[in-house]
């Protein structure tokens, strides 16, 4: 990859750098991405772990912890949900796809938690493999 993945918050107080290729992307559509993004399905990337660097606005950064969940990384100032990470660590390993400027390199390849998906939206008719829970080997968004 010889361009890094660059993004960032809405009001640009956040910026970050991916400097190794996504892995990953996929849709989730848990209770928890509805309610914490205000849509049907929250779009996320998987990162190598060590590769999202902040290089701007750090001192913004908040995180949310849910019981049973991956932390949320969001801007304080503006809101924008940023990334994901495993409780306790600083290692952002989900990357909302949506914060990224530009192409991320990846699409999403999935669907999951299906079995809570919004009444309110149909799931698309996209070919994309649905799992009722967490895909196999897959973390970065709920």
């Amino acid at each position: 990859m010889n361009q890094r993945i660059r993004g960032g918050c809405g009001c640009g107080a956040v910026r970050f750098e991916v400097i190794r290729p996504l892995l990953s992307a996929g849709y989730c559509h848990c209770t928890r991405c509805q309610r914490r993004s205000g849509t049907a399905a929250s779009a996320n990337a998987r990162a190598e772990p060590g590769s999202v660097r902040i290089v701007q606005g750090a001192e913004e950064l908040r995180a949310w912890a849910p019981e049973g969940g991956r932390e949320k990384v969001f801007c304080g100032l503006c809101g924008s949900a940023l990334f994901s990470r495993e409780p306790g660590t600083t290692d952002h390993t989900g990357v909302r796809l949506g914060a990224i400027d530009g192409d991320p390199g990846v699409r999403p390849q999935s669907h999951a938690f299906v079995a809570y998906a919004a009444a309110w939206e149909p799931l698309p008719d996209d070919g994309l493999p649905r799992f009722p829970e967490e895909r196999p080997g897959y973390a970065a968004g709920r």
